[in-house]
């Protein structure tokens, strides 16, 4: 891809995340929007600096602080590309805040219909879950408190977007892995992927399922988020077509979230 066609996709990626992850307990401060979820999910539960507004930086993050004070949780902004003021990162360096949790947003430009025979056999093996009971099968596979996996099922069943979890399940109905996606326009994000058996395929199995639902609905490009030191699963995504687009981080006075 020419490197502007890269960046226009992975801007339309970013703001596709941003309503994906959209949790109820969200407002809009002097052109950053916080989110307070509780849930586990840091997107869900920090800052994102998307305009710069007309307030001094240390008043600004003042008021955030008095936000997650109030809501009893930690303060973080999630650093992007696209963060304003554009020298936010260094500020926040140079206040000690902490960097941690750096995640790649990788894209895929053509989204193709996976072959018939692997498609047809992870399809058929697919079941469908409502939002509830996806929050327990991945909040237990990831051992999430209680009141984060209602937390994570009340975000996913008001986001702006609609939720699509799945399960993929052997022929026993053993769980193998299991995944949400969310088609916004012709972009569709893979989310939560996770394994009951890892580096078995499950996983590649499951996304290549979901990527011809998702073409089935109108879905032609593609987008997913994965931890920047997780080099398996980059491999995986890199095999399936997906390209590295951006890098985001967290900041925080606390140095790391739990």
């Amino acid at each position: 891809m020419p490197d502007l066609h890269l960046q226009s996709l992975a801007l339309r990626a970013e703001l596709a995340g941003l309503d994906a992850s959209a949790p109820p307990q969200q407002a809009d401060i002097d052109g950053w929007l916080i989110r307070l979820s509780p849930g586990k999910a840091k997107r869900s539960r920090c800052i994102n600096a998307l305009r710069q507004g007309t307030l001094p930086l240390d008043d600004l993050l003042a008021r955030c602080q008095q936000a997650y004070d109030a809501a009893g949780l930690p303060l973080a902004v999630r650093v992007t590309p696209w963060s304003q003021p554009a020298d936010l990162d260094a500020h926040l360096a140079a206040k000690g805040w902490g960097v941690f949790d750096a995640a790649d947003v990788m894209v895929l430009d053509a989204l193709a219909p996976a072959p018939a025979p692997i498609t047809l056999q992870a399809l058929q093996a697919l079941q469908a879950l409502d939002a509830t009971a996806y929050a327990a099968l991945v909040g237990t596979l990831r051992g999430s408190s209680s009141a984060a996996i209602a937390a994570h099922a009340e975000r996913i069943a008001n986001a702006p977007v609609t939720y699509q979890g799945f399960a993929l399940n052997d022929a026993a109905g053993m769980l193998l892995a299991c995944g949400q996606m969310v088609v916004d326009g012709d972009i569709v994000g893979l989310y939560d992927i996770a394994s009951a058996a890892p580096r078995q395929g499950h996983g590649e199995r499951l996304c290549r399922a979901l990527l011809t639902q998702a073409h089935e609905q109108g879905a032609r490009q593609a987008y997913l988020q994965v931890g920047s030191d997780n080099e398996v699963a980059k491999r995986l995504y890199t095999r399936m077509g997906f390209v590295f687009a951006y890098r985001y981080h967290y900041r925080s006075p606390e140095q790391q979230l739990a």
